[in-house]
């Protein structure tokens, strides 16, 4: 694994911490939550072709899926690439083939793949440790990270709301 790679130790999001453990369980719930509601705005506002709500559907399945069996082995984690692809592959699609003609929606759209890139990004960064992460974000409960954590939120929840006006046009 990346981190036997580099020779340091497993950081605290790939083991079986406790702490990190009850934020894995919320971000499934959350995850699932989310996700399938971005599938259901892919597949009820957009005119996209039925693959790119197919490729919605699998992120939103497996992303809540894998976190959960990561709970019984944190490795698994690794595998979190696969639905935060599938995800962010798919918004970039919305963005480049199918953004709705309405500016509101277009926008949301486009708050949604930047707060979707910036949680993969996160993860590739505090998860798997492909760049070195400063003492000030080593903890996963740090304020710092909070704070970044916050703003993928808050990006993704105001795209969603903002590419929801769509459903009401």
């Amino acid at each position: 694994m990346i981190h036997a790679a580099t020779r340091h130790p497993a950081p605290v999001e790939l083991t079986h911490d406790r702490r990190f453990e009850r934020r894995v369980r919320r971000l499934a719930i959350v995850s699932a939550i989310a996700l399938g509601l971005i599938w259901a705005l892919v597949v009820t506002s957009l005119d996209a072709p039925p693959v790119v709500g197919v490729v919605f559907a699998a992120g939103w399945l497996l992303m809540p899926s894998t976190l959960v069996a990561s709970l019984l082995q944190p490795r698994l984690r690794y595998l979190l690439v696969v639905p935060a692809s599938l995800v962010s592959i798919g918004l970039l699609a919305v963005c480049v083939g199918w953004l709705p003609v309405e500016p509101a929606a277009a926008a949301g759209w486009l708050l949604m793949t930047a707060g979707v890139a910036l949680g993969a990004g996160l993860g590739l960064w505090f998860w798997y440790r492909l760049l070195p992460v400063p003492a000030r974000f080593d903890d996963p409960f740090s304020a710092g990270r909070w704070a970044l954590v916050g703003t993928h939120i808050a990006l993704v929840v105001a795209g969603a709301a903002l590419a929801a006006l769509a459903l009401w046009q």
